[in-house]
């Protein structure tokens, strides 16, 4: 479905930049401050208190995701700002900011029998953590990059599109967070509509202003062979350090994953906050978009096999 909106923003990108009658951008926009009330919504607090025994291993996932991975990037800036891939460095050092995906990295810590409650405490906490700490990290580099970035205007619409949504359905939680957790593949399939949305109306905007017409299919294949080598770069130094710890099978396996995936959820939606006036946002999400479908296809492969390895 990603790939079919990138087409169709190619083909037909009219719909996603008019602004009368209907807006999606607008759309977009309040399916954003949806999406993280409904977050919250099943965020329960005695989960989230419950979830701080295992300090070390959290600290480590949370240290893999805020600080190691934004690093590894950071180091690599200078071979794209010298070759003028400036933009699409950006878009990595963005993915490599955002914070861990919940779903997917339960789904994959399940699969390869690993540490479950741990699993979803490092996700949901992971999420919050980024409100924060992912604007930080790139607004030290968007006015560089786009020349457009004004640090209160970005602020104030984080607050009151994801911060306070976010509040409102945990203090929420415990009235309706069972109806939530009731309706959860519904919401899931919400979530998946807003954010089809954003990646259209982002590339309907970038193709219109032939954003990537400067890129060659070669350029695009080292991109995605670039977001490979990142996935397993961070994958065998987390586990490495797991190890160097002394975690358990179970503990590591949830290190492994929590802190090697990134999510597409929080990219695409941050990326109508962090980016909201900018016509470069379909190139800041293809690092993104890249990583995501590698990371799925890379983590249920490895997850699968520790599995087997488990069970001989």
């Amino acid at each position: 479905m990603i790939g079919t909106m990138i087409l169709l923003a190619y083909f037909l990108p009219k719909p996603g930049i008019i602004k009368e009658p209907v807006s999606l951008e607008e759309i977009a926009n309040a399916g954003v401050s949806l999406i993280f009330f409904f977050y919250g919504l099943r965020l329960s607090v005695e989960k989230l208190k419950a979830g701080l025994a295992n300090l070390k291993m959290h600290i480590v996932v949370q240290f893999t995701t805020f600080l190691f991975f934004p690093l590894i990037v950071l180091a690599f800036r200078p071979l794209f700002i010298n070759a003028g891939f400036e933009l699409l460095w950006l878009g990595v050092f963005f993915l490599a900011a955002l914070p861990s995906t919940v779903s997917s990295s339960v789904v994959m810590v399940s699969i390869a029998k690993g540490n479950i409650p741990a699993a979803i405490f490092n996700a949901s906490i992971s999420s919050l953590i980024g409100v924060i700490v992912t604007p930080l990290w790139v607004g030290l580099f968007i006015a560089s990059a786009t020349g457009d970035f004004d640090v209160t205007d970005i602020v104030i619409k984080l607050v009151f599109q994801v911060l306070l949504p976010v509040i409102i359905g945990i203090s929420l939680n415990s009235r309706f967070g069972a109806i939530a957790e009731k309706y959860k593949k519904q919401l899931k399939y919400f979530d998946q509509a807003i954010i089809l949305t954003i990646i259209y109306t982002s590339f309907c905007k970038s193709f219109t202003q032939h954003l990537f017409e400067g890129f060659t299919a070669l350029e695009l294949a080292g991109l995605a062979a670039g977001m490979m080598v990142l996935f397993f770069a961070v994958f065998l130094c987390v586990g490495l350090l797991s190890r160097l710890l002394g975690f358990s099978d179970e503990d590591r396996i949830t290190v492994l994953f929590c802190g090697s995936k990134k999510s597409l959820v929080h990219g695409t939606v941050m990326s109508k906050v962090l980016f909201q006036h900018s016509t470069i946002t379909g190139i800041v999400l293809l690092p993104l978009m890249i990583y995501h479908a590698l990371q799925l296809i890379a983590a249920s492969i490895i997850a699968q096999g520790m599995a087997r390895r488990k069970k001989v």
